[in-house]
C-alpha cells in the first residue's frame, strides 16, 4: 500500500514487532561496531573485538565468520528497521499528512540519538560490504526515502519526486549530524533541536 493511499484514508493491518532479547551475539556486535566508528573499520582486528568483548578466536568466530560478517550484521538491521517503523508510523496517521511527517522525524530523531555509532559506520564503512549485502541495504534505504518521499509530495503538491527526494537527503543530513555533536547539550535538548530544524526545513515554502 502507498503512502499516497494511507494519508488518503486506506487502512492498514501492519502491527509492531515484538522486542527481541538481546544475545551475547548482540553485545559483541555492539562492541565491534562501536570500534569500528571509532577507529575505522581497517584499524580493529578481529582479535581487538575479541578482547573488548573478553571472548576469545574460536568463541568469537562461532558468531561471526569475520569483520565483513559484522558489518553486515549491524547494518542491515538496521535498514530494515528503519523501513518497518517508517511505514508503522505511516499507517498510525492514515488520513493525516502532517501528523505522519511529524511521527517519521520524532522517529527518526530518536534513532539517530540512540544510534550514532551505527550512523557514522554507514557513513564511512559501508563500502567494504561486499556487493549482495552493500544491495540489500541499498535497496531498504531506498524504499524508506520513498516512504519520505511520499507524504513529502503530499505536503507539496507542487513538487515533483525527484525534488521531494533532495528534501529527504536533506533532513536526513540534519537528523544523522548525531555522531558529529557534542555532549554539551543535554539529550532531551538536542532532540528537540533536531526536530525543530527538520520539520522546518521540510515544511517551509517550496517555490
Amino acid at each position: 500500500m502507498t503512502l499516497e493511499q494511507q494519508v488518503t484514508g486506506a487502512t492498514s493491518g501492519a502491527t509492531p514487532a515484538s522486542p527481541r532479547r538481546r544475545s551475547r551475539r548482540d553485545e559483541i556486535l555492539e562492541i565491534a561496531v562501536g570500534l569500528f566508528a571509532a577507529r575505522g573499520y581497517h584499524g580493529v582486528s578481529m582479535d581487538d573485538i575479541g578482547a573488548a568483548a573478553g571472548v576469545t578466536g574460536p568463541a568469537l568466530y562461532h558468531h561471526f565468520a569475520g569483520k565483513e560478517a559484522m558489518l553486515a550484521a549491524a547494518l542491515i538491521p538496521v535498514s530494515q528497521g528503519l523501513l518497518d517503523g517508517g511505514r508503522q508510523r505511516v499507517a498510525e496517521h492514515t488520513g493525516q499528512p502532517q501528523a505522519i511527517l511529524e511521527s517519521l522525524i520524532d522517529f527518526h530523531v530518536d534513532f539517530a540519538l540512540a544510534n550514532p555509532a551505527v550512523i557514522a559506520l554507514h557513513l564511512h564503512e559501508l563500502d567494504r560490504l561486499p556487493d549482495e549485502p552493500r544491495r540489500q541495504i541499498r535497496r531498504l534505504q531506498r524504499l524508506y526515502v520513498e516512504e519520505w518521499v511520499a507524504v513529502l509530495t503530499v505536503l507539496h503538491p507542487r513538487l515533483a519526486a525527484g525534488e521531494a527526494r533532495v528534501l529527504a537527503h536533506a533532513a536526513f543530513g540534519l537528523m544523522n549530524s548525531t555522531p558529529f555533536l557534542g555532549g554539551e547539550v543535554e539529550r532531551r535538548r538536542r532532540a528537540a533541536l533536531l526536530r525543530a530544524a527538520t520539520l522546518a526545513a521540510l515544511l517551509g515554502p517550496v517555490s
